[in-house]
């Protein structure tokens, strides 16, 4: 909104020119999504208090999560806000990246909040049935699959970094002018710069894959106070950042990935949630003053499944996401383990719950997780230089 309200003002004034820059609004949306969560954090967390929307405390895990009963719950809510208004803000919305990803997030979020209403507001021991959740995240994916194959990209970006103008010079970061392309049901495929997947119409089961396996990883991983916040934020940043330099140009051209006109606006989604996560982990640090519930999880985890959709770097999110592929596959090995077998393979999954039965505290469990989430977003970043 503030783009189109003040860029066309940038011949009066130069300072009205730094809202053609991409980084510029994704620093004005994480500081307003920072504003959002302290202005608007304390007021849903005393309206859920007052209502008695608490979480339910599982009675077979660690003692020490016992004192965490009645702790407000549907605190996504705080995030789900924090996120949307700063983008209709600050970002450009006439990128198809943009739309998809914001769209990801607020309809997995609707789909925690209908989940998280039915079993704390409504005491349905189960909340919304499993495959009624599984038919809205299958719904969404080929929504999105089918948007992505039959929207055609935008021909050009109106004002990238480095750019003065849009027909005014820009750095030239390689000599190389080789131009890579991608298509609309292509993927690429991690250390190889050559080699990409096409997929036909199966792209939209990728999607698919992608956006409910993410989502429900996420949300697995929410089980201790600022886990899931502070893995998802570094998640969310590693890939704004690929959007960012893939929405460029030069640096495209210098990583030798295929430009992808208007995936940098992504950038912008992603300061607004790294803005809204960190306003988030004031309260969500342990010890919790709120959980962010299915409406928290299910919303982060459909953003960053979207946004390795848009950047086309599906398959490198086993390896940014490393921390939420743990959680899901401890979770699986667990059950099927123990139904061929009648024993555990963990003390307790998902995973950080094995940790905590092991003796290490909550807090050491979270902090060791964000480092690992860490490494492995750098090892992500580093696949593009060793392509």
């Amino acid at each position: 909104m503030l783009y189109w309200l003040l860029y066309q003002f940038k011949e009066s004034s130069a300072f009205f020119n730094l809202f053609g820059y991409i980084t510029f609004r994704a620093a004005g949306a994480t500081l307003t999504a920072m504003l959002f969560s302290f202005l608007f954090g304390k007021k849903i967390i005393q309206y859920l208090r007052n209502h008695q929307i608490g979480q339910e405390v599982r009675t077979d895990g660690p003692a020490s999560h016992l004192q965490k009963q009645g702790t407000p719950t549907m605190g996504g809510l705080i995030i789900l806000v924090s996120v949307l208004v700063p983008v209709l803000l600050w970002g450009r919305l006439n990128s198809t990246a943009l739309l998809v990803v914001l769209v990801s997030t607020v309809w997995m979020g609707l789909i925690g909040l209908l989940d998280d209403y039915l079993k704390v507001v409504r005491h349905s021991p189960k909340g919304l049935i499993g495959r009624y959740k599984l038919a809205g995240q299958f719904v969404l994916g080929v929504l999105v699959g089918v948007w992505l194959i039959f929207t055609p990209p935008q021909s050009t970006a109106v004002v990238e970094d480095f750019n003065l103008t849009p027909s005014v010079r820009t750095v030239d970061l390689t000599n190389e002018t080789t131009e890579i392309t991608i298509t609309s049901t292509e993927t690429t495929v991690p250390f190889f710069k050559s080699i990409r997947l096409d997929l036909g119409l199966f792209y939209i089961l990728l999607v698919v894959l992608v956006l409910t396996g993410t989502s429900n990883a996420v949300n697995l991983t929410d089980g201790l106070d600022g886990l899931a916040t502070g893995v998802s934020m570094i998640s969310i940043l590693t890939f704004g950042a690929l959007a960012y330099f893939l929405g460029h140009a030069n640096f495209a051209s210098y990583l030798q990935f295929s430009h992808l006109p208007g995936v940098g606006e992504v950038f912008v989604f992603a300061g607004a949630a790294v803005g809204a996560c960190l306003g988030f982990l004031w309260y969500n640090s342990h010890p919790a003053e709120v959980f962010m519930g299915d409406t928290g999880s299910l919303a982060l985890g459909g953003a960053i499944g979207s946004m390795a959709v848009v950047t086309r770097n599906e398959l490198l999110l086993l390896l940014v996401g490393g921390v939420f592929v743990a959680e899901a596959l401890s979770v699986m090995i667990q059950v099927v383990h123990f139904k061929r077998t009648g024993r555990r393979v963990f003390k307790m999954a998902p995973i950080h719950h094995h940790f905590e039965l092991l003796g290490w505290p909550e807090t050491k469990v979270v902090v060791r997780f964000w480092i690992i989430a860490v490494i492995l977003a750098l090892l992500a970043l580093s696949t593009f230089k060793i392509r």
